[in-house]
């Protein structure tokens, strides 16, 4: 105890003096004389206090022998006695030593808050499950309990008590009451027996009940409140954890949520409890950003506040220390409504404390450090002025006292200077109020009718029969959006052109509350909707259907440096692995692919990568998802059917993503290839031979990757390269494939493997048709043939596919698909492996004895083709990139940029020049030019 404390608490306005004195007191505890003082300070301002000193003073002597933590251990380590009337007189003795160790601890500077509250809290747990256990026992020895006995009380017969709200994150303030949820684990029972036990439950939770909150000549032990379980009105103190799962995944509401955060098994059977809040999960987090949850708290405050007439401004006199403005509760709502809005995204904002959770948001810059530290210092102050308003008469009051006698006698108990105590407080409410308020205010609506002002009147009028703005709150809150949205389309480069993608995005929101929310919480959202607007119409369109992929832009690293496929597919495997259901698996790849799709466009779309840069990160991602993916398919088919039948199997990218230059809306060449090494069959619980597992085991990988789920697809998936194209068995071989590929492959097939890639499965059979592909393309070809054979395809090609306009780099002599043709002859002459279309094209270029000219020009075309056809695909949304036929405004700068061109008609003209010259020297090589359009 420090010497400054208590000279500040001797002037007590009222001293008390017990027939032993309190300086007595002290010396029989073996304490310093100022110890004394202390004392008779905190007795002088607290009748509580003085109350636990009297009937509590042989055993504070005893205590005072030992630190404060053993005296507390030593405590609760007694143990309980049998009988239900023993247990309430033992129970509520500890409950006074507790109160008194805390108290005096707390006023002494000897404990920290965290040491106090937490101390609290486990005098909360223990005392709970005694109560319980006493409850439990007695439906035990009766046989009450259907199928227990005396063995089953160790695990309480697998009914859990969960402690929620303060008592949940160990955060218990010195007259709380205590929260609790009382489920039971139905599986322990037989279905007849359910409604024996559940009644039984209920009739041990009373008693446990009673034994905490009956009030007898020793006081008390806890006020318990049971209130917080699903639907309190119409169900009984003890339901089951699966009825209680259901309620919460159908009607659990924001409220809830935010009350599991701090929620804990606290006493029962512990392990069945954890189990329950585990399955609560995806209750609690959402996967999405929740910044619904905002108007959510709002709404809940302001209910409060209504209920409890708290709408008087901050003050020392009267003022409610947890439900006023600025008190304890602004502070926990704005933590946790911050935890619930991204903490399903990231597990570490997950923390039930309040400090804690100021923490982890500030670290993740969710909230500046500044205001973090400063709640958390006010928090730490609002909490320590709670306790000293309770310690006066052990009341469950937040109120200040109302008078300035009554102020002036917890300031002493506070050890603080009456004046200055006043100011602290108000200064300290009105600083929280401030901080607090700002996050959870929404701005003024704007008029609905002003909309017309700024759009064409008929376009807004048929807004209100959008999906999105059915429901009176989307429409409140998009009308609050409206204003800043409206500025931003303004500025665009061609506002009418911007309004009308807008209306497609916002036509085709299936719901609007948590996308406008998200707005309103994030403005600078708004800014990046009308670029894709106005820029990539289709990409907005696909945005509409899944805006959840904006959770990415707030997640933290959506601007940090490409992290490449190694890293990806390891943050893919990891997210797999938290799921248990595989088809929870598939949703979750889905979406992480969506997500990271979406930034690549993005970056795309603002100039922070070019064409090549996202080609090659879109290709670096795909490849993340199949070795990722792979792995999973097979350990779930391996359940099954065992483990793959000798070396296993290899699947090889081909095509664009073999190259790794994929676009926005690119599907993949995938071809699989595996070695039974002589084993006939797997062994498993369900064999399959050889030939069969492979099979139905490639079918299975291309169903995760192309059948739709709840989540969508993620690619589309070409399987016609593989030996023999849709023919052939979906797998094949390394024996068969090697035998194919020397005796019996076209010279087509011999280019696509210009372009093979094993990029997952068994990595000695990777490695092992790597050095096969090496080895026979390196053979010497028949030059004529070859070129024979590729002038054949050429011309098949183009009377299959015509160009369709100016903007169609695709297809046609000399652009896209016929550079890539002769840069895979050019390869495939000259027995090279090189997979990458750049360098396949100077291969082609000293097979065919270009100039230096033509090689600098044809390179420059393969980039210009690719920049359009990059930029197509992404402004169409993945889909239909021939469909742009005059850009203008953002659509037209995105395909210009970096162009070198100063106009759409430059650029078509001179695209056309381009692939006229890429066609001679591509005919002159090849032949076979069908002409250009």
């Amino acid at each position: 105890m420090t010497e400054a404390f208590v000279s500040r608490i001797t002037g007590a306005p009222r001293a008390f003096d017990p027939a032993m004195g309190m300086d007595a007191l002290a010396r029989l505890a073996g304490l310093p004389p100022e110890m004394g003082e202390l004392i008779k300070g905190a007795a002088g301002s607290s009748e509580h206090i003085s109350y636990l000193i009297e009937r509590q003073g042989e055993w504070f002597v005893d205590a005072m022998s030992e630190p404060p933590e053993a005296a507390f251990d030593r405590l609760l380590a007694a143990p309980p006695p049998v009988e239900q009337k023993s247990v309430m007189v033992h129970l509520r003795q500890q409950k006074a030593r507790v109160a008194l160790l805390t108290a005096l601890a707390d006023l002494g500077g000897v404990w920290s808050l965290e040491e106090v509250t937490g101390a609290l809290t486990r005098f909360a747990d223990h005392a709970t499950d005694v109560a319980l256990r006493t409850g439990l026992r007695r439906e035990i020895s009766r046989g009450k309990l259907p199928g227990q006995t005396e063995d089953d009380l160790a695990q309480c017969g697998g009914l859990a008590v969960l402690a929620m709200g303060k008592m949940g994150a160990l955060e218990l303030n010195y007259s709380s009451d205590i929260d609790l949820i009382c489920l039971f684990d139905e599986t322990r029972f037989l279905p007849d027996d359910y409604a024996d036990a559940r009644t039984s439950f209920v009739r041990a939770i009373r008693a446990m009940t009673k034994i905490l909150s009956e009030r007898t000549e020793d006081g008390y032990v806890f006020r318990t409140d049971l209130r917080l379980r699903p639907d309190a009105s119409v169900t009984p103190v003890a339901i089951s954890m699966e009825a209680a799962e259901r309620y919460y995944e159908s009607f659990g509401r924001t409220w809830e949520r935010a009350a599991f955060i701090k929620a804990r098994a606290a006493a029962g059977d512990i392990a069945a409890g954890e189990r329950f809040l585990q399955a609560l999960t995806p209750f609690i987090w959402r996967r999405h950003l929740d910044y619904a949850a905002i108007q959510d708290a709002q709404d809940m405050r302001l209910r409060i506040r209504d209920h409890k007439g708290l709408h008087s401004a901050p003050s020392h006199l009267g003022h409610d220390l947890k439900l006023g403005q600025g008190g304890i509760r602004e502070i926990e709502f704005f933590t946790q409504t911050r935890q619930i809005i991204a903490g399903g995204r990231d597990e570490t904002l997950r923390d039930p404390t309040t400090v804690g959770g100021l923490r982890v948001l500030a670290e993740k810059d969710w909230i500046s450090f500044e205001d973090a530290t400063q709640l958390t210092e006010d928090y730490r102050a609002h909490r320590e002025a709670e306790h000293r308003v309770q310690m006066i008469a052990d009341q469950q009051t937040h109120l200040l006292p109302d008078t300035e006698e009554g102020f002036a006698r917890l300031a002493a108990l506070a050890g603080r200077d009456s004046g200055d105590y006043a100011r602290d407080i108000t200064e300290r409410l009105e600083r929280v109020h401030r901080l607090t308020d700002v996050f959870f205010a929404p701005e003024a609506a704007s008029d609905p009718a002003e909309r017309g002002n700024f759009a064409d009147a008929e376009m807004t009028e048929r807004w209100s029969g959008y999906p999105a703005l059915r429901s009176p709150r989307a429409v409140e809150i998009f009308d609050r959006v409206w204003p800043k949205l409206r500025a931003r389309l303004a500025k665009a480069s061609q506002p009418d052109d911007a309004l009308l993608s807008f209306d497609g995005f916002l036509a085709g929101l299936p719901a609007g509350v948590q996308l406008f929310s998200l707005f309103e919480a994030n403005p600078q959202l708004l800014d990046l909707v009308v670029d894709i607007v106005d820029v990539a119409p289709g990409l907005g369109w696909h945005l509409a259907r899944n805006s959840e992929v904006f959770d990415a832009v707030l997640g933290g690293g959506f601007f940090a440096d490409w992290p490449g496929s190694v890293a990806l597919e390891a943050e893919l495997t990891a997210l797999m692995g938290r799921e248990e259901d595989y088809e929870k698996k598939l949703d979750v790849t889905r979406i992480w692919a969506r997500e990271w799709k979406f930034r690549v466009g993005v970056h795309h779309l603002r100039g922070l990568i070019d064409a090549a840069q996202s080609g090659q990160q879109y290709a670096d991602l795909a490849r993340a998802v199949v070795r990722a993916l792979w792995g999973e398919v097979a350990r779930h088919f391996a359940k099954k059917h065992g483990a793959q039948p000798g070396r296993g199997a290899a699947v090889v990218a081909m095509g664009s993503l073999g190259a790794e230059h994929l676009n926005a809306g690119s599907d993949l060449d995938l071809i699989v290839i595996y070695d039974g090494a002589g084993v006939d069959a797997s062994n498993g619980a369900r064999p399959l031979p050889t030939r069969s597992y492979f099979a139905r085991l490639t079918q299975a990988f291309i169903t995760a990757l192309s059948a739709p789920t709840s989540e969508g697809l993620l690619y589309d998936v070409d399987m016609r390269l593989r030996p023999s194209g849709r023919k052939g068995p979906v797998a094949t071989s390394f024996e068969a494939f090697r035998s194919y590929q020397t005796n019996e492959a076209w010279t087509w097939e011999h280019l696509a493997l210009t372009r093979a890639q094993s990029i997952a499965g068994d990595l000695s059979l990777c490695s092992d048709i790597g050095t096969f592909r090496e080895t026979l393309l390196s053979r010497p070809h028949d030059k004529a043939k070859v070129l024979a054979d590729a002038g054949d395809m050429r011309a098949r090609l183009g009377a299959a596919k015509a160009n369709s306009g100016p903007f169609d780099v695709q297809f046609g002599p000399g652009r896209w698909q016929d550079l890539q043709l002769f840069a895979q002859a050019g390869a495939l002459l000259a027995g090279a492996s090189d997979r990458g279309v750049a360098a396949q094209l100077r291969l082609a270029g000293e097979v065919f004895d270009l100039t230096p000219l033509e090689m600098a020009d044809l390179s420059q075309t393969a980039q210009a083709f690719w920049r359009v056809q990059a930029a197509l695909r992404l402004i169409e949304g993945g889909e239909g990139a021939q469909t742009v036929e005059t850009p203008t405004g953002g659509v037209g700068g995105f395909l210009l940029r970096g162009s070198g061109f100063g106009s759409i008609d430059a650029l078509t003209a001179g695209l056309k020049e381009m692939a006229a010259r890429a066609d001679l020297v591509i005919t002159r090589s090849i032949g076979r030019s069908s002409g250009l359009e």
